[in-house]
């Protein structure tokens, strides 16, 4: 049997990657494949963006990995029921949370939540 592919016609048989072996991860870009699991699962957690990390450090809010892991999940869920910025509730703490991007807008703590209205979200998730 001829394996030449002539243009215009299709064959059935052997195939092969166009560019190599590529991987995606949940937003889509390649990792390339020298990158270690870990470095991987780094990827895949949370990102604070500036504003929030100064908000952090002004109420005196520290997360601990394991909370980071389970807020990081309660995301996970959000995303998977289409949501795009969440109100995430840990605790006395509130966050919002941009899904696909997977990175926290903002948080406070329970003092600054009083009298405070959350506008710009399409869902909420209480992780336990």
């Amino acid at each position: 049997m001829n394996d030449r592919m002539l243009v215009g016609h299709l064959t059935t048989g052997r195939t092969a990657p166009i560019q190599g072996n590529r991987h995606l991860n949940r937003s889509g870009q390649q990792i390339a494949d020298n990158v270690s699991f870990r470095e991987v699962l780094d990827k895949q957690q949370l990102k604070f963006s500036h504003h929030a990390e100064q908000r952090l450090q002004q109420r005196g809010i520290e997360l601990l990995p394991d909370q980071l892991e389970r807020i990081a999940n309660a995301v996970d869920q959000a995303a998977a029921k289409g949501a795009k910025d969440s109100l995430v509730l840990f605790r006395d703490i509130a966050m919002i949370v941009n899904v696909p991007n997977r990175t926290v807008v903002t948080a406070m703590d329970g003092n600054s939540m009083k009298e405070h209205i959350f506008t710009q979200i399409d869902s909420a998730v209480v992780v336990s």
